[in-house]
């Protein structure tokens, strides 16, 4: 296989601090290569801790000084409406740019982009939406107020494999309750979050309230530690998860993980077996397995494990892998070498196990660029690292099991709880499965939908708090007691329980 890109033009992309576009303070840069095509697609400014100060001074004086988190809600909201609008204007922009950055196939990359606009459409409805309690029963002379605030500067750190979509599941929710941000993107996706900044500008966002470095890992190593952000808002790997969580920590910042998953779907018997085979080759080489809620662990009863195995290698077989400016394509590329030496490493654990590897199991031949088969392995035990840690690649792995019960044991027997699904037609199976199963999100006789309404997040390694959903905006305020005195006041000292329960 070649994969060849003939138009292109590089692009050359600063960061976003102030409101202005800028040099880092070093003067470098570095350059982001097509994993598919191997040639130079953008260049961008290397940040480094200086800049990331530079653009935490921003925020915070757009937050404490500044009107953003002094306007109306419903400006707040025109706003960001115009930047759903602005996205979906530049759709076709920002859906190459991810195709070539990330290696996903244009038609995901457009699903990406559209779904990224309705998020900031939902954010919009939200910030109209921020209330607090009034309680007028405490006795004749006070009254009191619990108002929601926002809670200041925001470190957000995105990932590579979806990188419009997860800045738009945090970045409009913060800025919907008048918090301030400075983001930073992965270094080998930074494209649609550059472009996004500048269309949060042209939507009339005041200056210093998004504020962009690219750059490598240091860069958000500095955005965790820096004493003046209040929140840092992290989604990625658990093991980088954790010193996040490490570093914000020790200056106790609020912080919201969103991390790894070894996602189950549990294939009953009684199901629809032409349905759950669909989504069980969909959920697993969706983006090339590059993905959180990936399917990549399927537990499937015994009684028809033959069948249905043999069904669902029968359709990835047929997934059409290569360049992902094709429409025809439905895998793209690996997003770089590192992560294609992780996915051969595990594949290597797989076959040294014994689990027995009926497709794929290697790279796929081309002059250029880097590309996985699509991979099953059967007859996997839940001790194999390949049930239980995450691969970030199109690996499948497929268990047996007896009971659902012992399905539910399986699935919850690894670190993660971001998903999970069952197949079947018992409505009573499927509710007490969904009570039992560790994880944030189940799909029952469905796969990795997703709504802008819906909270999202993870048990256990799998994360720490929720995005989206009413609940998202909760994550960027802070509560307030206000207490009023009504009518004259005589200074007393009454011991009762209610007036001592503030003391400490």
């Amino acid at each position: 296989m070649t994969v060849t890109l003939t138009d292109i033009a590089i692009s050359d992309n600063r960061l976003i601090l102030d409101g202005q576009e800028v040099d880092s303070v070093s003067g470098e840069t570095f350059e982001r290569t097509s994993p598919a095509h191997d040639v130079v697609v953008a260049r961008y400014a290397k940040g480094g801790a200086d800049d990331v100060a530079r653009g935490v001074t921003a925020a915070r004086r757009a937050f404490d000084a500044g009107p953003w988190p002094r306007r109306a809600g419903v400006e707040r909201s025109r706003v960001l409406r115009r930047v759903a609008d602005l996205i979906r204007r530049d759709r076709d922009q920002l859906a190459r740019i991810e195709a070539l950055e990330s290696g996903k196939p244009i038609t995901q990359a457009y699903d990406e982009v559209d779904a990224s606009a309705e998020l900031w459409d939902y954010a919009a409805t939200l910030a109209r939406h921020s209330y607090g309690d009034a309680h007028n029963d405490l006795g004749p002379d006070v009254l009191a107020m619990v108002v929601n605030e926002p809670l200041g500067v925001v470190s957000i750190i995105t990932p590579w494999n979806f990188p419009l979509l997860i800045v738009s599941q945090k970045l409009p929710f913060a800025l919907a309750v008048g918090c301030t941000a400075v983001v930073k993107p992965s270094e080998l996706t930074p494209g649609t979050t550059v472009h996004l900044a500048r269309l949060i500008i042209e939507a009339g966002a005041d200056e210093g309230v998004v504020n962009v470095v690219t750059g490598s890992g240091g860069v958000g190593s500095a955005m965790s530690a820096h004493p003046d952000v209040d929140m840092i808002s992290f989604t990625g790997s658990t093991e980088v998860g954790r010193k996040v969580a490490a570093a914000g920590g020790q200056l106790l910042k609020r912080i919201e993980l969103e991390l790894g998953g070894k996602n189950p779907q549990i294939i009953c018997a009684d199901s629809d077996l032409d349905a759950a085979a669909d989504a069980v080759v969909f959920g697993v080489y969706f983006n090339a397995g590059e993905c959180c809620n990936s399917g990549s662990r399927v537990l499937v009863q015994r009684s028809i494990a033959d069948d249905f195995v043999a069904e669902v290698v029968n359709r990835a077989r047929r997934v059409p892998v290569g360049d992902p400016l094709d429409p025809a394509t439905k895998v793209g590329a690996i997003v770089s070498d590192e992560q294609l030496a992780v996915i051969e490493r595990y594949v290597s654990e797989g076959r040294s196990g014994d689990a027995e590897l009926l497709l794929g199991g290697d790279r796929l031949a081309s002059d250029n660029g880097r590309f996985y088969q699509p991979t099953v392995f059967a007859n996997v035990r839940p001790e194999m690292s390949i049930a239980r840690e995450e691969i970030f690649g199109p690996v499948l792995s497929v268990l047996t099991f007896e009971t659902l019960d012992e399905a539910v044991g399986i699935a919850n027997s690894t670190m993660y709880g971001l998903s999970a699904g069952i197949w079947t037609r018992d409505i009573n199976a499927a509710l007490s499965a969904s009570r039992a199963l560790r994880a944030g999100t189940v799909w029952v006789n469905r796969w990795m939908d997703g709504y802008p309404e819906l909270p999202f997040g993870g048990y256990n390694a799998s994360g720490e708090g929720r995005e989206l959903g009413r609940q998202a905006i909760g994550s960027f305020t802070q509560t307030k007691t206000i207490q009023l005195q009504v009518g004259d006041r005589t200074t007393r000292w009454v011991p009762a329980a209610h007036h001592l329960g503030g003391l400490s």
